[in-house]
């Protein structure tokens, strides 16, 4: 076999390209080059665009046993929450509607015996719904603005409570919306009656603490903590038996007349949303007899016998 016919390449086992240090150093400054170019010219970008669009459906559908395993548990944890609301919800009603019919008893006890005695039926007062627009631009005060007016027949010094107790009253009425003063306004002022004793006396707001005030109590008055204070009517403004709020401290200190008693509001003034705007109780109110004024001493005229 003549020697020119031999193949004297290697075979392709023991071939060698470049060195591998020579190959690390091309790929690291390629790369390094194609991450420079990214940055600054956002290269791939078109690239990328084009993968992520056409991944997409398959990124979707490995998300479904996923999503379905979330939903499935945000299904089950909201229809036990839901039950479990329900359940409170129905224990509550059943609270409400025996108070309710214990309140229907008293009504018409009440009124047999306003008119056995004959006195003039309870003020019914009328109300309005209203709703929490915003907080009055006044840092220093505590008031809120509803979307009622002097056109929906708002006046001002109405009432207004929500589902709990007493909220504040109106005391200023524009064309379609109101400013109320709420109760722990510094210049809320809310004659209470004590429904345990009682006795009677004037909550002040605590616009500092966001709470109330009870002045002018004597060290040795019968207030506790967790008495409930209700309107007493006697301003001709809140209708009585309106919750306002519950004494929570009662400081008596012994170098004042009087204690230092706290409340805190029934309803809630800083996140109440749905209000109603109740007629002050004044404008039903038959109006007060006027002063009659003493009649003139008759002069006797001399001679004259009595």
């Amino acid at each position: 076999m003549p020697l020119g016919t031999i193949d004297r390449t290697p075979p392709p086992f023991f071939k060698q390209g470049p060195s591998a240090l020579t190959r690390l150093m091309f790929f690291s400054a390629l790369a390094f080059f194609l991450m420079v170019a990214d940055t600054r010219l956002n290269l791939t970008q078109p690239l990328r665009a084009v993968v992520a669009t056409v991944l997409h459906p398959v990124q979707r559908s490995l998300l479904v046993p996923v999503d379905f395993l979330r939903t499935g548990g945000d299904y089950l944890s909201g229809l036990n929450e839901a039950l479990t609301k329900e359940e409170a919800a129905q224990r509550q009603l059943s609270v409400q509607a025996q108070r309710i019919a214990r309140v229907e008893l008293l009504e018409q006890e009440n009124a047999r015996l306003r008119a056995l005695l004959g006195l003039r039926p309870a003020i019914a007062a009328r109300t309005r719904a209203a709703e929490v627009l915003y907080d009055a631009p006044d840092p220093f005060s505590r008031k809120v603005v509803v979307d009622v007016g002097s056109t929906h027949g708002v006046a001002r010094g109405s009432p207004v409570i929500d589902e709990t107790g007493v909220l504040g009253q109106v005391t200023r009425v524009y064309p379609l919306t109101a400013e109320v003063t709420l109760l722990t306004d510094k210049d809320a002022v809310v004659p209470i009656l004590n429904t345990r004793t009682m006795a009677r006396g004037v909550a002040y707001g605590d616009a500092a603490n966001d709470a109330m005030e009870l002045r002018f109590m004597a060290t040795n008055a019968d207030v506790q903590e967790g008495d409930l204070l209700s309107t007493s009517g006697v301003d001709g403004v809140y209708p009585p038996g309106l919750a306002v709020a519950k004494v929570f401290k009662v400081d008596r200190r012994a170098d004042s007349a009087f204690a230092k008693i706290a409340l805190q509001p029934v309803s809630s003034p800083a996140s109440a949303r749905h209000v109603l705007v109740l007629q002050p109780i004044g404008e039903q109110q038959p109006a007060r007899p006027e002063p009659v004024e003493p009649a003139a001493p008759v002069q006797k005229k001399p001679g004259e016998r009595r």
